[in-house]
């Protein structure tokens, strides 16, 4: 397991999110609940 992980580390390349793209995730993520019921799980975005 450690040499597959240290392999697929060296094709790796580090990549940086827009200051646009952060904000707007958090955004999404504030607004966004989750409610369950009887075992099922309905989402909405409370925008």
């Amino acid at each position: 397991m450690e040499e597959i992980y240290f392999r697929n580390q060296q094709n790796c390349e580090i990549v940086q999110a827009k200051p646009e793209t952060v904000s707007f995730l958090l955004n999404y993520s504030k607004s966004l609940k989750i409610t369950q019921a009887k075992g099922i799980q309905f989402e909405s975005n409370l925008n």
